[in-house]
């Protein structure tokens, strides 16, 4: 079902719940994406609701910003439980950087779509290493509609679908912006990751 076919149903006197996801690498567009389906929803005067983890004050401490500096009205939780909580009169409940809340946020997102509520969800696919990041795998099983975006590879220009840390810090939270990460495609990626001393491009960015 295309996102068109998606609000037409929502819209309608007949309103079902649903669980959208948005994923792919950092610089993908996956936070632009989720505020141009918000901001559909606004104009179409339900109410949008939008949360994401206090954790994530890289751009702002409360409201969601794209890596393009579009913002967007939200609120910072501690977490997902408070969600459910804050959202009971929302229409539309958005929900960005999910990677970052704990498990229960699987939970909260089937309970707001089971009470009839279109929620739409962002986060990171991956982590730096490669591996399934937070309850982003859980909760692309669950959702109704799943949305991969691409990056652009910064070391050939192919669609980019991994996160490299420039860093050499291993924790798997690590908040950061071009200074820490760069997206690369898979061969890039697996490149850089066998030639770790061959990184020229890296020191101008640092």
């Amino acid at each position: 079902m295309e996102l068109g076919e998606i609000e037409r149903a929502y819209t309608s006197s007949h309103r079902r719940g649903s669980i959208e996801v948005i994923c792919g690498s950092m610089f993908s567009g996956k936070t632009e994406e989720l505020m141009r389906r918000l901001r559909r929803a606004s104009i179409a005067q339900l109410k949008v609701e939008v949360y994401k983890p206090a954790i994530d004050t890289r751009y702002d401490d409360k409201n969601i910003v794209s890596h393009d500096a579009r913002s967007f009205d939200s609120n910072a939780v501690d977490n997902a439980q408070l969600i459910l909580l804050l959202a009971s009169d929302a229409d539309v409940v958005g929900i960005d950087e999910a990677q970052f809340f704990d498990e229960s946020i699987v939970y909260v997102v089937e309970q707001l779509a089971d009470d009839g509520k279109r929620v739409v969800i962002a986060g990171l696919d991956l982590d730096y290493k490669r591996n399934p990041f937070g309850s982003m795998p859980a909760l692309m099983a669950v959702a109704d509609y799943v949305s991969k975006v691409h990056a652009v590879c910064m070391d050939c220009g192919a669609p980019a679908n991994y996160s490299y840390r420039l860093s050499e810090q291993e924790h798997q939270i690590l908040l950061g912006e071009l200074e820490s990460y760069r997206p690369l495609c898979r061969n890039c990626y697996l490149h850089r990751v066998l030639n770790p001393l061959k990184q020229e491009p890296n020191k101008q960015e640092n």
